[in-house]
């Protein structure tokens, strides 16, 4: 790719800032530069490659407290880092002293300190295998390879840390797509400098025919840049520019497609990274500055990241500050660790909450636009028709959705809803600067309330000699003032008493409408738009009822169609589960799940408004014997693998770690164009950092979807969700709800009855009726192996949810695990017409136990 690189004489005019440093074990002992059966790696030992030029074994990147198993440069003075294992899994600094590197069972593994499996290679063996003869072996190419015999020979190779890059693309290696083991070769940017884990960046192949070949990358599920197509000697969107240095290839054939460089001169080092801030850099080891210079960059501008600043946050290149990022007026950084660390993906939230359908509060304390000029416009805008700016800022004004606004005579009124992402600040002669006007609260004015009193107070004062009239009127608006503040008072008096609640044996007082409001990122509603939007919530525009209570259809100002859900006085849940919605899903964005569109608490009342979901629930199309036509095979694949991307963006990609906790056929919400949403977030809880399980004194959720690990001992973690996530894929396979199957042979549940036919290689037998014309019968046993492997009785025996889109991905079905006996297989479910809370009979254990009672939602 010869086109992606510059003379050697651009070296001088750039410098890379320091690759992210670490802390490798002391007293670190060499066992060569193989793991057998008899060798492995642990906090006192290392493995080097046999000319010396890697390293690796255990780390800790910056001031991070973890440790992970990683690869990294050992002859440089500048230690740096190109491979690393347990991304998303690091040993905590208390296991350190028994964590273990080996091979077990022909697998690489990683043995936390209490001995459980936490990173694997993942290959399946036969049970005649000989896997005596595996050895691993780190080359002085700083490839990882695992083989079972001679390992020079690649026809033994079983597995290559090239073949699984994280975020650096070494000289040598493949960066491309296996077309028949559906296997990437993506590059994956760390979070920040000090933290490994999968970042919001990536750098991979581009594998649609139509949209042309080549690389893109990617913010999440946004791309920002393309190469363009290979012509042979480059890609079309990067100025070609022959390099003695390197030699490339391009390969595009029917087994797989991938870009390889190489050095001409085995004397120089180099690298190519996709970094934490967006931009894909080719580095060079100078020896006269002992240290990286970047070599080429893309995009050439961090301005050109989509999303670089995150969400409402400016991106200024022209600025002389330290950082080109900066919050727009009225807010302030999610994460001031990560901006210190130059990583501002997180991006900006409010200081101070808005007040938009609060019909409580006075005029100079409604919401205001702070204009901001010469502006790259954020994308994802609405269009609206209006006649002149003033129309347009008034829709705004009136669509508590709307945050930002901006006018242009060519283009018209623009008005934006949820986050504002890909804001930049340009020059004052830049032709393609437009004025923005952002939604912010009054407080955040110089015009401020008191100023308003004053000016309000003058103004009486200069009326009252007009007369009595005057006199009067002044009165009236005295009192109706007086009035509104008694009433806007005796709310907050109501809503904080409503409040009070007792949490799993702790009092809390939460008033979520005051102390709390700023830090939601959802408008707050007036209960009499609400009542004025679902006509008084009335019957006919009921859309059904969950554990929360009743869902109804509302139509708000401009014809917008939102779904308000509203808490039953008989409902299991409370305040608790309602302040962790707002709290929580305000703060989640992805295409799998439901959007929060906002929220009101006035006395006993409280009601959460979501994007409206033409059709309903999951549960009302798989278990009607017609709904269930409108999904054929392809589709009930497509929303296997949306749930999964869902799970996937919780468990690991979004801002913060998220257990579901209640994942049901009813909890998956569908689109106009069937397409999965994951909703109710209720029951959901946060773990911090890498945490990935917790413990619960009450246990909630739903009888057929709960782990038994949760049930029992109040154990919930990803793993539990990944256990839900497995009897909804059998759910959507057959057609049949888990806990209301019946068979008189059997085990007296759905998946008693898939693992009978499973070990009977009937597999088949057990896909929906209404499939069978569609079905794709590989697909099929497909997603009924991962649902068995979901399904496990021991946690550690599920795949997480990355393993579960590869197996989703993949084409070679039988390299897919086996599973053993699910958990619950014979035991009988828990009527589910029965209280939503269970008495101490229904499970073995101390804990408290809530189960939502399965209806339409």
């Amino acid at each position: 790719m010869s086109s992606l690189f510059f003379l050697l004489f651009v070296l001088s005019y750039f410098s890379l800032k320091k690759p992210f440093p670490f802390v490798t074990a002391q007293k670190n002992s060499i066992i060569g530069n193989t793991i057998d059966a008899n060798k492995w790696i642990t906090i006192a030992s290392t493995i080097v490659s046999s000319g010396g030029n890697f390293e690796m074994g255990f780390f800790t990147p910056g001031n991070n407290s973890n440790y992970y198993i990683g690869i990294w440069y050992k002859k440089l003075s500048i230690q740096t880092v190109i491979w690393v294992a347990n991304r998303e899994t690091p040993v905590s600094i208390y296991e350190m002293n028994f964590a273990e590197f080996k091979i077990q069972n022909g697998n690489l593994v990683l043995l936390n300190g209490t001995r459980h499996i936490i990173w694997s290679t993942s290959l399946n063996f036969s049970t005649n295998s000989n896997t005596s003869q595996v050895v691993a072996t780190l080359f002085d190419d700083g490839n990882l390879i695992l083989s079972n015999g001679d390992s020079n020979n690649s026809r033994n190779h079983l597995w290559t840390s090239f073949d699984h890059p994280s975020h650096t693309f070494m000289p040598g290696s493949k960066f491309g797509y296996n077309k028949r083991t559906k296997l990437k070769q993506a590059l994956i940017s760390w979070k920040n400098a000090n933290d490994p884990s999968p970042g919001p960046f990536t750098h991979e192949v581009n594998m649609d025919k139509y949209s042309g070949q080549g690389v893109n990358m990617w913010n999440h599920s946004v791309i920002y840049w393309n190469s363009g197509p290979w012509t042979g000697n480059n890609f079309t969107g990067v100025p070609y520019q022959p390099n003695p240095m390197f030699n490339y290839t391009y390969v595009d054939n029917d087994n797989e497609v991938y870009y390889q460089y190489n050095f001409l001169n085995p004397v120089l080092i180099s690298r190519f990274i996709m970094d934490f801030d967006g931009q894909t850099k080719q580095l060079l080891w100078m020896d006269s500055t002992n240290d990286w210079n970047v070599f080429y960059t893309d995009p050439k501008k961090v301005c050109d990241v989509f999303g670089y600043c995150g969400a409402f946050g400016t991106c200024n290149e022209l600025s002389s500050a330290a950082s080109v990022c900066d919050c727009l007026p009225g807010f302030t950084p999610k994460s001031n660790e990560d901006w210190n660390l130059k990583s501002f993906s997180g991006g900006c939230m409010r200081k101070m909450g808005l007040k938009c359908g609060n019909f409580s509060v006075v005029d100079w304390e409604k919401d205001k636009f702070w204009m901001q000029k010469n502006m790259r416009l954020p994308a994802n805008n609405v269009s609206v028709i209006v006649q002149n700016e003033a129309e347009c800022e008034k829709t705004c004004l009136e669509n508590c959705d709307c945050v930002a606004y901006a006018y242009k005579n060519g283009d018209g009124c623009l008005i934006w809803s949820g986050e504002l992402l890909n804001l930049q600040q340009l020059s004052q002669d830049n032709a393609n600067g437009s004025t923005i006007y952002v939604r912010l609260a009054a407080s955040e004015f110089s015009s401020n309330k008191d100023e308003q009193q004053k000016q309000t107070s003058k103004k009486l004062k200069i009326a009252i000699p007009i007369g009595v009239i005057a006199a009067v009127l002044f009165l009236s608006c005295v009192s109706y003032i007086y009035y509104r503040k008694r009433r806007s008072a005796k709310i907050k008096e109501n809503t904080t008493k409503s409040l009070m609640q007792n949490t799993e044996g702790e009092a809390e007082l939460i008033d979520i409408q005051d102390d709390d409001k700023g830090n939601i990122e959802v408008p707050f509603f007036s209960f009499e738009s609400i009542l004025m939007a679902t006509d008084n919530f009335s019957e006919q525009n009921k859309l059904g009822q969950g554990g929360f209570g009743p869902v109804y259809k509302g139509i708000f100002s401009g014809g917008r169609e939102i779904a308000v859900k509203r808490l039953s006085s008989h409902s299991g849940q409370g305040i608790n589960e309602f302040k962790n919605e707002v709290m929580l899903i305000a703060r989640l964005q992805h295409r799998n799940l439901v959007r929060l569109l906002g929220y009101c608490i006035q006395s006993s009342e409280k009601i959460l408004l979501y994007e409206y979901m033409a059709n309903k629930s999951l549960d009302t199309f798989i278990f009607d014997r017609k709904l269930c036509m409108k999904l054929d095979w392809r589709k009930r694949f497509e929303i296997i693998e949306g749930i999964a991307r869902g799970l996937l963006y919780l468990h690991y990609d979004s801002r913060l770690r998220i257990i579901h906790r209640d994942l049901k056929t009813s909890n998956i919400l569908l689109d106009e164009e069937l397409n999965p949403k994951i909703s109710d977030f209720g029951l959901a809880r946060v773990v911090e950092g890498k945490i990935t399980q917790a413990n619960t004194n009450k246990v909630v959720g739903t009888y057929g979807y709960m782990a038994p690990e949760y049930a029992i001992d109040g154990l919930f973690s990803i793993k539990s969700d990944v256990f839900s996530f497995g009897i909804v894929i059998l759910e959507i396979i057959s057609g049949r709800r888990n806990t209301g199957f019946f068979h008189q042979e059997e085990a007296s549940n759905l998946l008693g009855h898939a693992w009978r036919l499973w070990k009977e290689d009937k597999a088949m037998d057990l896909v929906d009726q209404s499939l069978q014309e569609s079905c794709n019968k590989e697909e099929a046993i497909k997603c009924l192996n991962v649902g068995l492997l979901c399904v496990q009785e021991d946690p550690k025996d599920r795949p997480n949810t990355t393993n579960i889109i590869m197996m989703l991905g993949s084409e070679n079905i039988i390299s897919l695990p086996r599973p053993n006996q699910p958990a619950f297989m014979t035991r009988k479910c828990a009527n589910n017409t029965s209280s939503s809370s269970a008495t101490k009979s229904d499970v073995v254990s101390n804990n408290e136990l809530t189960v939502t009672i399965e209806t339409g939602r």
